[in-house]
């Protein structure tokens, strides 16, 4: 089964090269980016919302046009392995989730996924021989309609300059860039 547009070995080691390592997440990922454009209708725009920060908006960035750079892509913290594709003007489009239920027919998979195994006790062979074998058919696929503010491109706004500390910033934001109100992580 193929991950897009590549056989499963070219796929890891794109994910290799781009992740820094071929996580199984990522390799699963790239089976449910694909999975969603598949169902999308031929030649439609679309953007992505990934419900997890980890590996799964990588494998959206492989296979897709959309990144977080160009706002094509929203990552959420849900805590839920899933991705949706959808039209960008309609919201119209589909949702994959790495579903528990199939994974369990896969013990490699599912000790993965569900944490039953440290990563140091995982046999990493069996696991992705697991993945190559099932491919998609540990997902599940349903159409969704992803609701305002998600579908469409944002703009930019006005830029100003910050009194403070003398940076551009989004006017929107208020008479001082949000670094400068506190919102920066550095100390």
């Amino acid at each position: 089964m193929r991950i897009g547009p590549y056989s499963f070995e070219e796929f890891k080691e794109r994910a290799a090269a781009f992740h820094g390592y071929p996580a199984p997440g990522l390799v699963l990922g790239g089976y449910m980016v694909a999975m969603a454009q598949r169902s999308l209708p031929s030649g439609v725009l679309f953007e992505a919302v990934v419900e997890t920060t980890k590996c799964l908006p990588d494998a959206v960035q492989l296979l897709t046009p959309c990144s977080t750079g160009n706002n094509r892509m929203t990552v959420l913290q849900l805590g839920r392995y899933a991705v949706a594709l959808f039209d960008k003007h309609s919201g119209e489009g589909f949702r994959v989730h790495l579903d528990v239920q199939k994974v369990r027919t896969y013990p490699a998979i599912a000790d993965w996924f569900l944490k039953r195994a440290a990563k140091a006790q995982q046999n990493t062979e069996q696991l992705f021989s697991e993945i190559r074998t099932a491919g998609d058919t540990v997902c599940t696929v349903a159409p969704v309609r992803v609701r305002r503010p998600f579908p469409g491109h944002a703009r930019m706004g006005a830029i100003d300059v910050c009194p403070r500390c003398g940076e551009a910033y989004p006017k929107e934001d208020g008479e001082m860039c949000r670094g400068c109100r506190g919102e920066a992580p550095y100390s």
